[in-house]
């Protein structure tokens, strides 16, 4: 792992973001709650933040971090078709947020193949990436 003793603990955030791209049909089912495990949102969205906490037991040589604050925001979307979702990670410590806000978008998303898979082979998971971060020596960092 990387030495952080020397780094000053300071407050983080980070905000990742993930889109899952499915049928209008499958869309139509998941909004409608026509899932057999359960309602897409609910589900993913707590999958997620299970997942932000446990991040340093996922991604070898990942310091753990006392998490201050866990949001995993889901909203369907009309246009991909499918779901953009949203984690934003915010901690004090000694280094960043930003694989505990990855790691919660990609839970997220694995859970919602996971829930529509009996319905659609073809869901696609795409678009993961950090959009923003904030804190420590680095500083304030926002995606073009």
């Amino acid at each position: 792992m990387v030495d952080v003793g020397d780094k000053l603990a300071t407050d983080r955030w980070a905000v990742a973001k993930a889109e899952v791209i499915f049928s209008k049909s499958t869309l139509q089912a998941a909004r409608q709650g026509n899932l057999k495990k359960g309602d897409l949102i609910t589900v993913a969205e707590l999958a997620g933040l299970m997942a932000a906490k446990r991040t340093s037991d996922l991604i070898p040589l990942c310091h753990p971090l006392p998490l201050d604050q866990i949001e995993v925001r889901i909203n369907f979307a009309d246009d991909l078709p499918g779901v953009v979702i949203e984690a934003h990670v915010r901690t004090h410590a000694r280094t960043g947020a930003e694989m505990e806000a990855l790691t919660a978008v990609s839970v997220a998303a694995l859970t919602i193949y996971d829930m529509v898979k009996a319905l659609e082979r073809e869901t696609r998971i795409t678009n993961i990436r950090l959009l923003e971060k904030g804190g420590g020596k680095s500083g304030h960092y926002v995606a073009e």
